[in-house]
């Protein structure tokens, strides 16, 4: 007994280790009837009216399609294809292989109509309408070929390639099929319906073409399957799909709606030089291996929300004309955006994203990829920005890491104007929640609710039954939801407000080194020329002291020529020149300008009016550094021995009041020139020194951003 149960044993062993197909799959066969001539002829006979389209029914079956099978009562494979072929090709008929099982290879180019790609003329027995779904392609084919042949200056092929044109629908719901499947080069001119559908061995679909809808959601593929060269003219449906291998869908195109949805991907997942001409949807798939988009064409969105990449995802050379929404993902190794191609419009929205620096990587083009980031909000994102940062900064890509902390700080400055200006919901009366737009209804239960309960966030509105989305959207930008403010806490957020500000407009919050030597120029040139004004515009009686003609001429033209460079700077570099503008012109402005008027109003009548109010070390000519020099001269007596009155009467006079105004802004110039300590009326010696204090913020700011902007600086702080 025991001899028997051990011979059994080791005859389903060797079943399992040594035959053709796997064991389970064979199971599942041997519970359907098996696909016989007599079945076959049946079921042709029963052939049904779907939608007024003969359909052949070959549901719960096990068609054996294996040369080498040997169950005698089996249709023959020639056989199968011989009355399947013929009852395909007269006429549009649908094949219905729905839960069947399906031995051996099943190759569409055996049951449909044989036709040319092109140069040739097409078969009569299509309708107008199949051939203008035809036509459509080998148009597209020749202009290619000829393409081609131009470029490579080939001759035209002798035998062109044929296609397999399937005219009716291919059924395929839960069909499991056993051994190869080849769908290659078909044309499907009518839907195919996948869903559920399990493929165990290697699947080939290169070439094809979807005319209509092809779904396959729900399919799993166990081994590697091919879609390269296909082209997909309806929409194309692969939600919940899973790639338990490799697969590819290289060079092929979409042009309508793809829809992965959910799909998991094990291995290798191939879309390289993939066209999607319609939205391409990608959410909540599962990335275990390599990702390859490289050289891909997304005409319309990309959406790759809450997707999950293990390894890495490449986006090489590729073109993006639309926003690409990386919301709510996670990515763990690294990504690739090297030498993408972005149109006005495109940009990548990370909001959100899962990314950590320490493991994953982020790479682009230098200087380009950073600013395609597009993160809306800094609440929840604050983690995702200082990775981001980090990030860059090991790539030695200080641009990007500048620019993503700009980015930072902006919405930072947002999220300060919102906190004081917006309206509290928490703290809000009724008559200011009906202003919003609330009702009645919605602004009591809103005070009821916070005094149970304040809000933590303005989507906590959303728990109550009286507020739809609707109301949330049209009071989101309006209001927030954060603890009861004082007015200490509003004026210290209100002082940070103001320093921002000032921070990122006039120096992109010490990233960009142009933008603050712009606005420096400009206030060199300004001061430059106010000093000149004061010192040669003293009087008109009785004996005038003034500048000649040309020396104005030159005055106003160096001082438009340093001007305009320094604004040529500030509007190459600057997010809103407006508002950088307006801050430098809060700073320079007002407070000389009264000063200077003044002067003028009350008139100089007072010792040493012939000489100039400045003076210079005329001990030596150097360029000097001159960080400890205050703007007014000692008074020991030696000193007004070396500082000698500058000259009125030299034409290159003009070039010492901007070395002046040099030495007083950025702390080093070519001369040591300053105020003289005896007959300077208080107004021109508060002018001097005004210019002296905003020089010691200036060069603060001008440090700190050469620190941020240059290299070596950078790798010094940040990795010590």
């Amino acid at each position: 007994m025991l001899k028997r149960f051990g011979i059994l044993i080791l005859g389903l062993i060797l079943a399992i280790f040594c035959g053709g197909y796997p064991a389970w799959g064979k199971e599942g066969a041997a519970d359907k009837p098996i696909l016989t001539l007599p079945i076959l002829q049946e079921r042709l006979n029963a052939a049904n009216q779907e939608a007024g389209i003969a359909q052949i029914s070959l549901q719960n079956l096990t068609i054996d399609l294996r040369a080498d099978s040997d169950r005698p009562e089996r249709l023959l494979p020639e056989q199968f294809y011989q009355i399947l072929s013929t009852e395909l090709s007269s006429k549009k008929v649908n094949l219905d292989l729905s839960d069947s099982v399906i031995l051996g290879t099943l190759a569409t180019r055996r049951l449909g109509l044989r036709s040319p790609l092109y140069g040739q003329s097409l078969s009569p027995l299509f309708n107008p309408t199949e051939l203008e779904q035809i036509q459509r392609d080998r148009n597209r084919l020749l202009q290619l070929s000829q393409l081609s042949r131009s470029l490579r200056l080939q001759a035209s092929p002798q035998n062109p390639l044929q296609l397999t044109v399937f005219r009716g629908s291919l059924i395929l719901q839960n069909t499991e099929f056993v051994g190869e499947g080849d769908f290659s080069n078909t044309f499907f001119l009518s839907p195919v319906y996948g869903q559920g559908a399990i493929f165990q061995d290697y699947t080939d679909w290169s070439g094809s073409r979807f005319s209509q809808l092809a779904n396959f959601s729900n399919s799993l593929f166990q081994q590697r399957v091919t879609f390269k060269n296909c082209i997909f003219f309806g929409k194309s449906n692969f939600n919940r799909a899973h790639f338990q291998q490799d697969m590819s869908l290289a060079s092929s195109v979409f042009a309508d709606v793809a829809s992965f949805n959910q799909a998991n991907f094990a291995q290798l997942a191939d879309f390289r030089r993939v066209q999607f001409q319609a939205n391409a949807d990608f959410s909540q798939t599962q990335w275990h291996q390599i990702t390859l988009f490289n050289k891909g064409n997304f005409v319309h969105s990309l959406f790759l929300t809450d997707a999950v990449f293990e390894d890495l995802l490449s986006f090489r050379e590729a073109q993006f004309s639309q926003p690409v929404n990386l919301r709510g993902s996670r990515i763990l190794s690294r990504a690739d955006f090297s030498d993408v191609s972005f149109s006005q419009n495109a940009y990548l929205n990370i909001s959100s994203l899962q990314f950590d620096a320490e493991r994953a990587k982020i790479s682009g083009n230098l200087g380009e990829i950073s600013r395609k980031l597009l993160v809306p909000v800094l609440q929840g994102n604050e983690s995702l920005l200082r990775n981001l940062v980090q990030n860059f900064r090991e790539f030695e890509q200080i641009p990007d890491a500048n620019q993503i902390e700009y980015l930072r700080e902006s919405l930072r400055l947002q999220a300060l104007r919102k906190a004081i200006f917006s309206l509290n919901m928490n703290t809000a009366s009724i008559q200011q929640l009906r202003q919003l737009g609330l009702s009645q209804i919605q602004a009591n239960a809103i005070a009821l609710k916070r005094q149970q309960q304040e809000f933590q966030t303005l989507s906590d509105l959303l728990m109550l039954d009286e507020i739809d989305l609707a109301s949330y959207i049209k009071l989101r930008d309006r209001a927030i939801a954060i603890a009861p403010q004082t007015w200490s806490l509003k004026l210290r957020k209100g002082l940070q407000v103001l320093g921002l500000a000032v921070l990122l407009s006039l120096s992109r919050y010490g990233t960009s080194f142009w933008l603050t030597f712009g606005v420096g120029l400009v206030a060199i040139a300004y001061f430059g020329l106010l000093f000149w004004l004061v010192d040669r515009f003293r009087r008109r009686l009785p004996k005038p002291i003034a500048p000649t003609p040309a020396e104005f001429f030159w005055a106003t033209f160096s001082y438009s020529f340093l001007t305009l460079s320094g604004l040529v700077a500030i509007f190459r570099t600057s997010e809103s020149p407006s508002l950088t503008l307006c801050c430098l012109g809060i700073v320079l402005l007002p407070i000389p300008a009264i000063l200077v008027g003044l002067l003028y109003k009350q008139g100089r009548y007072h010792d040493l009016m012939d000489e100039s109010y400045f003076v210079e070390d005329g001990s030596m000519r150097q360029l000097r550094l001159l960080i400890g020099r205050l703007p007014v001269i000692p008074r020991f007596p030696f000193f007004r021995d070396r500082h000698l009155p500058l000259l009125m009467d030299r034409r290159w006079n003009l070039l010492n009041y901007y070395d002046l105004s040099l030495n007083n802004w950025l702390r080093f110039g070519f001369n040591d020139i300053r105020l003289r300590d005896r007959a300077v009326p208080g107004y021109i010696s508060a002018l001097v020194w005004y210019q002296w204090s905003l020089g010691l913020l200036y060069m603060t700011l001008i440090l700190w951003t050469l620190s941020r902007t240059i290299p070596g600086l950078n790798l010094l702080i940040y990795f010590k």
